[in-house]
């Protein structure tokens, strides 16, 4: 684990460690990137780390936030997926990590199927990472008030690229 030391927080590298996880390249390249404030584009397969590859670095950063005391309200990163289905997928996949880390970081969802009174708090109190769908950016961008709610953004991780694309 000392090569993956030099890179993450120690709060991370003890979970990795605590999962018997080394880090991988394309997790530490993407932890450099975050550093140089590069865009990144992330290619592996399946069952590769790639979700927790793309969320890294905001969950570095925002542990560092609120570690440094200067937390960050706000949303600081927002993840986009074509698939409903692939969007709570990942929300599962990315909770897990916050919640066995202790992170005071909070994920929500926000799709078609999001009730209105939880939409209207997102809108009024937004989470530090939304995942959404096409459709669901499209009509929050649409909003008076969108530049409030994505004017402290940070990243964006778009997933599913090639069905974003349209024929």
């Amino acid at each position: 684990m000392a090569s993956s030391a030099a890179t993450l927080p120690e709060h991370f590298s003890a979970w990795f460690a605590r999962k018997q996880w080394q880090l991988r390249d394309y997790q530490k390249q993407m932890l450099s990137e975050k550093d140089q404030h590069n865009t990144t584009l992330l290619i592996a397969p399946t069952g590769a780390g790639k979700t927790l590859s793309g969320f890294l670095p905001s969950l570095v950063e925002l542990h560092d936030a609120v570690r440094e005391d200067s937390g960050f309200k706000g949303l600081h990163t927002l993840y986009i997926s074509p698939l409903k289905a692939l969007t709570q997928d990942i929300h599962r996949n990315l909770l897990q990590p916050i919640e066995e880390m202790g992170l005071a970081i909070t994920a929500e969802t926000r799709t078609g199927d999001t009730p209105s009174h939880k939409r209207q708090r997102q809108r009024k109190k937004p989470p530090h990472i939304l995942l959404t769908t096409p459709e669901s950016l499209m009509l929050m961008l649409s909003y008076a008030d969108a530049d409030k709610l994505f004017g402290k953004l940070k990243r964006i991780i778009i997933d599913e690229t090639n069905s974003l694309i349209a024929n």
